[in-house]
């Protein structure tokens, strides 16, 4: 088990996406968007590291670890949406919306793994 948050994979992969949407939101976005979808994405995108940081404070009680993690792979998935509905009402441009997407479709099969990982090998 790593020794900090800042060591795992999910994290650093969750905070940079974070870090890469909350600026996406104030620089591409068409400005009534930055302030109605654009505010739910960012807090679903700053959920997911947010969560991984917790889960991992608690990881010595294992329900509260997979607790956490789980919350941070519905934030995932929620971004996703957000994502989606940016892009099908024509405010996130088909390539953004290619690029987020598979990055946080990638977040969300290795938050399953780590998840899954943590369910059967904890604190091993």
């Amino acid at each position: 088990m790593p020794q900090s948050y800042k060591d795992l994979e999910i994290y650093k992969l969750a905070h940079n996406l974070a870090i890469e949407v909350h600026r996406m939101t104030l620089e591409e976005l068409p400005k009534f968007e930055r302030y109605e979808e654009g505010e739910q994405i960012r807090r679903s995108s700053k959920s997911v590291p947010v969560n991984i940081v917790e889960g991992f404070g608690r990881r010595r009680y294992k329900d509260d670890f997979i607790r956490f993690l789980t919350i941070a792979h519905a934030s995932c998935s929620e971004t996703i949406e957000h994502l989606e509905i940016l892009h099908d009402t024509g405010s996130l441009k088909k390539e953004r919306f290619d690029y987020f997407f598979k990055e946080y479709d990638m977040l969300g099969r290795k938050l399953n793994s780590f998840i899954t990982s943590v369910k059967e090998g904890h604190l091993r």
